[in-house]
């Protein structure tokens, strides 16, 4: 595993499991897997509606809770300073855990108006360590700067859209003037035409690996946190499977060309 270190000093596995569009009662045993594999780092969020069902794989797997890095995200009903923290309490409640290493406002809904009061939430629910990192998710250079300028805290992470065929170039570089990390949710364009590129399929063959795994892989070389998601124990497996080898500087490239601006998920303006 390889790790990043985030802007108060934690430090995040690079490569963690997502668990978007998995059922509660599907969610146990993808997490069991990807725990079983060597994944450390675990995505969720209360939209999810499986915070119960990772929590009880958590709690499983035996593992000591100081080597488990567990993000879950606020919703954009709960956004508010007092609606943010019962809703923090009742995800923690879910996960049956006494604090998360990561809480995210899952998206600025800026027509709410409410994303930097809900922050405030956030700097106290991470100053009374319940929150060992607190940050954002589908945050605009906009809405970023914002919570950065009227905020005590600076987020740790964005997590925003990111594959080859939205490469979210000066995102990351707005990301970066704050030292905010950049995380990757949907990291292989959610398996559609992506995976199918004769580009990637060249450069994963090359290096006897899929066309995922030399995704994944340029996303760790790109510096970006990422978390992959499936059900499928064998594409857990092989999605973890990418530390024994190095793309080059043309495969990187390569794959770097492949950008169309191609959005799959909402627009964070939008969004509310």
């Amino acid at each position: 595993m390889q790790y990043v270190t985030l802007n108060n000093g934690l430090t995040m596995p690079q490569l963690g499991f997502g668990v978007w569009q998995v059922a509660d009662d599907a969610a146990q045993a993808a997490v069991e897997t990807a725990l079983e594999s060597g994944y450390r780092s675990i995505d969720t969020a209360k939209l999810y509606e499986n915070e119960a069902g990772t929590g009880r794989a958590l709690a499983a797997s035996g593992l000591p809770r100081e080597e488990l890095f567990v993000t879950t995200k606020l919703w954009n009903d709960d956004q508010g300073y007092d609606n943010a923290l019962k809703a923090f309490d009742a995800s923690l409640d879910r996960l049956g855990l006494d604090y998360v290493d990561l809480y995210l406002i899952h998206w600025p809904a800026p027509a709410r108006g409410a994303y930097v009061e809900t922050w405030k939430a956030l700097e106290r629910i991470h100053s009374e360590g319940r929150a060992k990192a607190v940050g954002v998710s589908n945050f605009t250079a906009a809405t970023l700067d914002r919570v950065v300028e009227e905020g005590d805290v600076v987020p740790a992470v964005n997590q925003i859209e990111l594959h080859p065929y939205f490469s979210q170039e000066a995102m990351r570089a707005a990301n970066a003037r704050h030292g905010v990390v950049t995380e990757a949710w949907s990291p292989l364009g959610q398996g559609k035409d992506l995976l199918q590129d004769p580009v990637l399929g060249a450069i994963g063959a090359a290096h006897g690996k899929s066309a995922a795994q030399a995704v994944l892989r340029w996303h760790i070389q790109s510096g970006n946190v990422v978390i992959p998601k499936s059900v499928t124990p064998s594409r857990i497996r092989e999605n973890f499977d990418v530390f024994d080898f190095e793309l080059s500087g043309d495969d990187m490239d390569k794959i770097g060309s492949l950008n169309r601006d191609g959005r799959i998920g909402p627009d964070p303006d939008t969004l509310g």
